[in-house]
């Protein structure tokens, strides 16, 4: 610790130099006795130390101390303004930046080149683009707007709110262009996904001779990596390498290049990439561990983590996050318990984002309680880990439980974003809270800060659609303010599918293929409710449609963990070398539920060009039944416990109706995840009440 000589430091300006330096290195203890020592010698409503004051408390995340030292200053200029909205932005309280920057305007004082560009930032991380507008209309008033950094921030501004024609204008009309304005283009069209865009404005820049930096390159890498453009992006490996840029040097590009290979599928390259790195950072290791664990590969993605552990190399949050995502994923409960175990030994592991990451992996793990306790027991929770647990709440079809934890979030004042609002109305959706999910949708569309979007209004097609208000779902979609896509069409059309409203679906299914006729998931859809129907004919038009074109769906898979294994099934697969042994025990379980409860196979979920005898075989073999299937010849079904099967797509009525009778039956719990949400089978019911 620094020890502070006040008697030898005299004077305003040693003050000031000292309040800066424990600023630059978030010294708070110290910034606190330079704070006493200032109020000693009578500078307590000294302009230039207040200020000063309240970027050291700002940097250092004590924004209540920063305030309070503004509040209290008898006099104020544009730099204590601005340095508390920087304070507000830097601690992650955006709304907090643009509610001072408006109280500062209502009290005639002008802002500055750096307020403006702030509050920029603050619009573009708030997904603001009307307040931006109205702030880059004063930038034109007063002359701002041709100043490179307000109007470099405006142009990100614009990109990060998604209105990229709006940041190409501003970008055209910029008096000086430099490096930073177009790294903020090519950052923009690769966040919009319009990849190709960003690699045509990075051979614009080259041939306006500006000189690529890191960014530049990483931008462009990962633009590559969304569009899976390995000949672009290898092109680009080459120029480093014959330019003699430092590749293995900059872990930013190393880590883009690693990124590229893996989700282009080779893999070999990548791991040669990461070979040849001779200093190894933890951005390196992360992008090959994350690369190998989202192309399924887990085991090789497990044994580089220990080898990151063993390299002596700090674990960061970011890697602990996205490792216990990918747990999180493929729902692996017993690797996310290690991995949570390592966490509290570590200082990274007691980061917030990596507590949010914890409980989220075991809501998708199925453990609530386990989740609950650990939300319960975080220290200081943000925004994240309350749509974290409202989510899961959602996903597990407690309803009413994420409407209070909904509540007692903006109680707590804790504002909601749109990610909150959306776990909101999903959670009403998967309950049938027609009521409280119209209420909260109201609520958002008042809301200053945060405005409606699609799958906002897709969650409401979703409540009304479930609740049979068809009409008013498609009137939804047709007044809405913005333009419906796929994904909102297609909720549309499972609703007219429960119902059976068979015209209104032919027009919803019109409508999906004119907007993606290359989707095999639109061209399933239309022909199942063409096949509910006894509409034969034109089921087979549209598979004959998709056949045509060569489109296949997504295959079925699902998998369940047992002795710390993970076993993954298809549809009809046969390759387990427990094979036999499961289908004599789903065949012993179909005979009991038959004599004891009467069970039918739904044969309408079968293929329809086969006999009925094949019908049964097939559903015999759907992939979340062999997964049972195995889990119940390891621990047999006589004593109480709990199998927890994954699933990718949604389970079909007939695994549905077959796991329901199988709780009956024996006394196992089964808890299924599907791609929708969770199911607990127990004593012949679902927890989701077969609203699903």
């Amino acid at each position: 610790m620094i020890r502070l000589l006040f008697p030898i430091w005299s004077g305003r300006q040693r003050l000031a130099n000292l309040l800066r330096y424990c600023s630059k290195n978030s010294l708070l203890d110290q910034g606190v006795q330079v704070h006493a020592a200032s109020l000693r010698m009578g500078f307590g409503f000294d302009l230039m130390l207040s200020n000063d004051l309240i970027e050291m408390y700002s940097k250092c995340g004590v924004m209540d101390t920063a305030s309070l030292v503004f509040d209290r200053m008898t006099e104020r200029n544009v730099v204590s303004w601005t340095a508390l909205m920087c304070g507000h932005l830097q601690n992650g309280n955006a709304r907090a930046t643009l509610s001072l920057f408006f109280q500062m305007v209502f009290s005639c004082l002008k802002p500055n080149e750096y307020t403006f560009s702030t509050n920029f930032k603050a619009c573009g991380i708030l997904n603001v683009p009307e307040i931006g507008m109205k702030i880059h209309g004063m930038c034109v008033l007063t002359g701002f707007e041709t100043v490179p950094v307000v109007g470099n921030s405006i142009v990100d501004m614009y990109s990060k709110c998604g209105r990229i024609n709006e940041a190409v204008m501003m970008f055209n009309v910029l008096p000086v262009k430099n490096l930073i304005s177009w790294n903020t283009m090519l950052a923009g069209y690769t966040l919009a996904g319009q990849g190709e865009k960003a690699l045509l404005w990075f051979h614009r820049m080259l041939e306006n001779g500006e000189i690529p930096d890191e960014y530049t390159l990483t931008t462009v890498l990962k633009a590559c990596s969304r569009l899976g453009k390995i000949r672009e992006g290898s092109m680009i490996h080459g120029f480093l390498i014959t330019s003699g840029f430092p590749c293995s040097g900059k872990a930013a590009i190393a880590g883009s290049l690693i990124d590229l290979y893996v989700k282009c599928g080779n893999l070999a390259e990548a791991r040669r990439v990461f070979n040849q790195i001779g200093e190894k950072n933890v951005i390196s290791w992360s992008a090959l561990i994350l690369g190998f664990a989202q192309e399924g590969n887990l085991a090789e993605a497990i044994e580089l983590f220990k080898q990151l552990q063993n390299n002596s190399k700090q674990v960061d949050g970011f890697v602990l996050s996205s490792m216990m995502g990918v747990f999180a994923d493929f729902a692996l409960v017993e690797q996310g318990k290690q991995m949570h175990a390592y966490a509290v030994k570590v200082p990274s592991g007691s980061e917030i984002s990596v507590s949010n990451s914890i409980v989220d992996m075991y809501l998708k793990c199925g453990l609530l309680d386990e989740a609950e306790r650990l939300f319960n027991e975080m220290p200081a929770r943000n925004v994240v880990s309350w749509t974290v647990m409202i989510t899961g709440y959602g996903k597990h079809g407690i309803g009413k439980e994420a409407i209070r934890l909904f509540n007692q979030m903006q109680s707590n004042n804790i504002e909601p974003d749109g990610v909150t609002y959306l776990a909101t109305l999903s959670a009403c959706s998967h309950s049938g809270l027609i009521k409280e999910g119209e209420e909260y949708f109201s609520q958002l569309c008042r809301n200053r800060w945060v405005k409606p979007g699609i799958e906002h209004y897709a969650c409401m097609v979703d409540l009304l659609g479930r609740d049979g208000r068809l009409k008013e779902a498609k009137d939804l979609i047709e007044n809405m303010p913005l333009k419906p896509n796929v994904g909102i069409w297609q909720t549309l059309l499972s609703a007219c599918r429960v119902h059976g409203n068979l015209q209104l679906g032919k027009e919803v299914g019109q409508n999906l293929l004119t907007l993606d006729g290359e989707n095999p998931v639109n061209y399933v859809m239309i022909s199942n409710i063409y096949a509910e129907a006894g509409y034969w004919k034109e089921y087979e038009q549209v598979r004959e449609m998709a056949k045509a074109k060569g489109l296949r769906k997504e295959a079925g898979r699902s998998w369940v963990e047992i002795d710390k294994v993970v076993h993954f099934f298809y549809g009809g697969d046969d390759t387990h070398p427990m094979v036999d042994k499961i289908h004599q025990v789903l065949k012993e379980m179909e005979r009991r539920m038959k004599e004891e409860m009467g069970y039918v196979h739904g044969v309408k979920f079968a293929l329809r060009d086969i006999d009925e005898e094949s019908k049964v075989e097939s559903l015999r073999v759907h992939s979340e039944k062999l997964a049972i299937g195995l889990a119940l010849c390891h621990g047999g079904w006589d004593e109480a416990r709990v199998i927890r099967v994954f699933k990718n797509l949604r389970i079909c009525g007939d695994c549905h109706d077959f796991i329901k009778c199988l709780s009956k039956i024996v006394k196992v719990v089964f808890v299924v995840r599907d791609a929708n949400r969770f199911h607990q089978f127990k004593d012949g019911l679902c927890s989701c009440r077969d609203y699903w």
